[in-house]
């Protein structure tokens, strides 16, 4: 596979559902270097599902623009890919049929796609699998096949809307370790949105707390840990703990700040 990451840049970013909605999020600025996992952290209703989908270009701003290497994003393409909480598989497809749907509307030869597919299962490892109906795997299973069909595609950036939120403990945390180690093997970039820091912790670089009503971004941190990174770590404990009180300052004060002007 062949796979690279891009630089994300996120300029004066504003958004709001129809002209006589709230805004959901106000002037957001951000920057992501190439290959670089981000951890979008934030209360419901602060915005982050929502600028998640306009980096998909699902969703158009109301004002500002994402840029994917200095290009501005108008449309959906396979260069980035979402994963969602619920893995939106074929049911009556096998795990290779699913992963290489994508490839099926492309100019692939069918050797091209078989070589592809069987080189995306392998690294979700579901090699023993690949002729079994999705029906029959476990949730976990499930979104691998889920992963796999996104890898297929060999995306610059791959987008996260909580798809682990559902799964098991250890289910959760073996994904959070392979999507982190695949995506620093391969250079593609990670934007994730998450309720949950110690999923932040795992598997970001960076991490932003995005706050209040419009949201915004109030507070970024790195997150400098070695791989792997295991939740006992007494490093990881120490950020996590760090991030955790980060977040509810950052919140709380952007919250008494919003109602104050809010009341001027």
């Amino acid at each position: 596979m062949s796979i690279r990451g891009t630089e994300i840049k996120i300029d004066s970013l504003t958004h709001r559902y129809t002209p006589k909605s709230p805004v959901t999020f106000n002037k957001v600025d951000l920057v992501s270097p190439p290959g670089e996992a981000l951890a979008i952290i934030g209360r419901s209703g602060c915005g982050k599902s929502t600028l998640l989908h306009i980096l998909a270009g699902v969703l158009k701003p109301t004002e500002g623009q994402v840029l994917f290497d200095g290009s501005p994003i108008q449309k959906p393409s396979p260069r980035w890919v979402m994963m969602f909480q619920s893995p939106h598989l074929f049911p009556w497809m096998t795990v290779s049929q699913n992963v290489g749907v994508g490839l099926t509307f492309g100019r692939w030869s069918k050797d091209e796609i078989s070589k592809r597919v069987d080189e995306a299962i392998e690294l979700v490892e579901l090699q023993n699998f690949s002729e079994s109906n999705v029906q029959d795997l476990s949730g976990g299973q499930q979104q691998r096949v889920a992963l796999a069909r996104s890898l297929v595609m060999e995306p610059e950036i791959l987008l996260l809307d909580e798809p682990f939120s559902a799964l098991d403990a250890f289910t959760r945390a073996s994904l959070q370790r392979d999507v982190r180690s695949l995506a620093k093997k391969f250079g593609f970039n990670i934007v994730m949105v998450t309720h949950d820091i110690d999923e932040a912790v795992i598997m970001a670089d960076k991490a932003v707390i995005m706050a209040g009503t419009p949201g915004n971004i109030v507070h970024e941190l790195d997150i400098d840990l070695p791989d792997p990174r295991e939740r006992q770590d007494p490093a990881v404990q120490e950020l996590r703990g760090r991030l955790m009180s980060t977040f509810e300052s950052a919140a709380d004060v952007h919250a008494v700040n919003t109602a104050v002007a809010a009341s001027q």
